[in-house]
């Protein structure tokens, strides 16, 4: 037992040490590689991963629970079909506030994160305060959404909103270590 828990210290002492060292230098093309082979198989198992980017099982952890800890890797997740699970339209929303105003804008903030129509929101520059994008089942669900919930939050002004006809590219590996001029693959 004390052996373990000597492994475990020492393991969580060298992690630290890591994460120090990610906060205070760039990412290597290592990382990098990590993060693309992770981007494109969440579920890759730690020999396999080790493996594809060239290093021992151990070290390759080691650089994958620094980048969690640092939050370079923020979490794993499926991603899931949504005309396979019934919520097949995707709409984006531009919302003007009356005021840009702390309160405000932080209200409108608050509200949107609790709406699990809501798949992305982001502010922006601009003619319109804020970018929304949802998913619903049908129309009559958006216009719930916008009846109930969207035109009931304080401030919100203006709303346009665009329906999309077809999904043409969906990327969810951000493209890593192009600056350093040189293929993750």
């Amino acid at each position: 037992m004390a052996v373990c828990i000597y492994n475990t210290q020492y393991i969580n002492y060298i992690s630290k040490i890591y994460v120090y060292i990610l906060l205070n230098m760039n990412l290597d093309q290592t990382d990098y590689r990590i993060l693309h082979f992770l981007q494109n198989n969440a579920r890759i198992s730690n020999v396999d991963l080790a493996d594809a980017v060239g290093l021992s099982p151990a070290p390759c952890l080691r650089r994958v629970r620094a980048m969690e800890n640092a939050g370079v890797i923020k979490h794993y997740a499926g991603i899931v079909d949504a005309g396979a699970v019934g919520l097949p339209i995707s709409i984006f929303i531009s919302v003007s506030l009356v005021r840009q105003e702390r309160s405000g804008l932080e209200e409108f903030e608050q509200r949107i994160k609790s709406y699990r129509e809501v798949m992305e929101c982001y502010m922006m520059t601009g003619s319109s305060d804020y970018l929304v994008r949802i998913v619903v089942p049908d129309l009559e669900s958006y216009e719930k959404f916008l009846a109930d919930k969207l035109t009931r939050i304080p401030d919100v002004a203006n709303i346009q909103s665009s329906i999309t006809l077809k999904q043409v590219v969906y990327n969810t590996e951000l493209p890593l270590g192009e600056s350093l001029g040189e293929s993750l693959h």
